[in-house]
């Protein structure tokens, strides 16, 4: 009865409920509070001993040699780290300049005080000393 009500409709039943429609966004995303909140990967397979350790080993206590996804994880995070290290340097040093340039309009501001005029005559000696 569901496939003539579908046919009166113009929906293909093998269209439309095949296993493409069905969203499971929700349940991918499931504990990733509580995986967050733990200091735990939001995803479980980002990484992790699950996916950074190897599966097995040898007997006699050999590890595993390491995979292809694990050497491109690898290569990835240590290209992260140089990316940080080398923008952590340019800020440093990008900071560094600031602070020159600081104390040099600091300098330059000193010296244009120290050169202006002096008061001269009654100005002078209606000053007080302070």
């Amino acid at each position: 009865m569901a496939a003539a009500v579908a046919a009166r409709l113009g929906f293909r039943v093998s269209g439309t409920l095949s296993a493409r429609t069905v969203h499971c966004s929700a349940a991918n995303q499931a504990g990733q509070e509580w995986r967050i909140k733990h200091g735990l990967p939001a995803g479980g397979t980002e990484y992790g001993p699950l996916t950074d350790l190897p599966d097995w080993s040898f007997v006699d206590g050999r590890p595993a040699p390491p995979w292809k996804g694990q050497m491109r994880r690898k290569l990835a995070r240590e290209e992260f780290a140089r990316r940080v290290v080398m923008l952590s340097e340019e800020v440093d040093r990008g900071m560094h300049t600031w602070e020159q340039k600081q104390q040099q309009l600091l300098a330059k501001e000193e010296e244009k005080r120290k050169h202006l005029l002096k008061p001269k005559g009654a100005l002078l000696r209606n000053k007080r000393p302070q």
